[in-house]
Formats: C-alpha cells, sequence, structure tokens
C-alpha cells in the first residue's frame, strides 16, 4: 500500500471516530439532552477543515485526478459520478446542518431540533458507507490499477500538501478536538 493510500485510510479512521461521537450527541439529544450550540459549531469546523478540505481535498487534487486520467472510463465513472457526488452530498448535509443550528439559535423550536438530527444523522450515515465504500473499492482498485509512476506523483503531492504548516496546524487542532470530545 503506498504513503497517500495509508494516510487517507488513517483519516477515515479519526472521521469514523467523530462520526460516533456525532451519533452519541445525537442520542444524548433525544434522551434529554439540550443542543450545545458550541459543540455542533466545532463539529462543522471538523467536517469542513479536517474531513472535507484536509482529507477530501488530497483525493481531489491528488489521487482523482490521476485515477480519472489513467483509467478512463471505469476511473471517471468511479470518481465523477460517485465518490465526488457523495463528497458534495455531504456538503450539503453539511450546509442543512448549519441552517437548522442558525434556526435553533433563532428560535429553539422540536422542528429546528429535528432538522439538527436529521442532517447530523445524514451526514453520519453517508460518511459511514463512503469511507468503507473508497477503503475498500475505490483505494484497492486505484492501489491495483495505478502505475509506480502515477504513485510517485500522488504521494510526492500528498507529502508536501501534509507538510504545509497550515494543513499541520488543520490536523493537530481537530484531532485534538475529537479527543476531547471522545472524552466528554
Amino acid at each position: 500500500m503506498h504513503w497517500t493510500t495509508e494516510r487517507m485510510m488513517e483519516e477515515h479512521a479519526n472521521i469514523n471516530r467523530m462520526l460516533d461521537v456525532v451519533e452519541r450527541e445525537c442520542v444524548a439529544i433525544l434522551d434529554g439532552r439540550g443542543i450545545d450550540l458550541s459543540f455542533w459549531r466545532q463539529v462543522v469546523a471538523f467536517i469542513r477543515l479536517y474531513s472535507d478540505k484536509h482529507h477530501h481535498g488530497k483525493e481531489e487534487q491528488f489521487l482523482f485526478p490521476v485515477m480519472v486520467r489513467k483509467l478512463g472510463r471505469v476511473g471517471e465513472t468511479m470518481v465523477t459520478h460517485g465518490m465526488l457526488v457523495e463528497h458534495d452530498l455531504g456538503r450539503s448535509h453539511v450546509k442543512d446542518l448549519e441552517n437548522s443550528l442558525e434556526q435553533w439559535k433563532e428560535k429553539p423550536t422540536t422542528l429546528a431540533k429535528l432538522g439538527i438530527l436529521a442532517n447530523a444523522m445524514a451526514y453520519v450515515n453517508l460518511l459511514r458507507l463512503h469511507t468503507g465504500k473508497e477503503n475498500n473499492v475505490v483505494y484497492t482498485f486505484a492501489e491495483r490499477m495505478l502505475d509506480e509512476d502515477s504513485w510517485k506523483e500522488i504521494d510526492a503531492s500528498a507529502k508536501a500538501f501534509e507538510a504545509d504548516p497550515k494543513n499541520v496546524q488543520v490536523k493537530d487542532t481537530y484531532l485534538a478536538l475529537l479527543a476531547r470530545y471522545e472524552s466528554r
């Protein structure tokens, strides 16, 4: 397995840990806990900056373009009509979650609470399926089908991305946030 694939699978594990935290919070709300806007805003930030920009950014900038270029129609179908559609669907769930949080802030109604729970769990369910698909299908397919020169290009780009101090800070900040919420 190549460096980028290993790194992205580690990120999937971290993302899934946050999905567990979100699911536990949704259950706690159903059991009577109030809506903690600070928690939810930090979850949205984790999703946007760690899951989407940091993790999906590497896929969308480095791995997926090479797959489309080198694997032709199969790569294009898998990436363009599969993974990228799911990335966009996840972004839509997060935007709707954020809108529900704003509605709750303005007027804390049962409908706003339902929007928070529904969009949070829609995102959780989508990302669990999505990360499993990438780990077990997309990445293994790419590992088998891309040549070593392609992997050198992908790994070099991903390593440079990871070394950028801004990206190191994002990773460190949101993994610390994840650890804090796991222990709550």
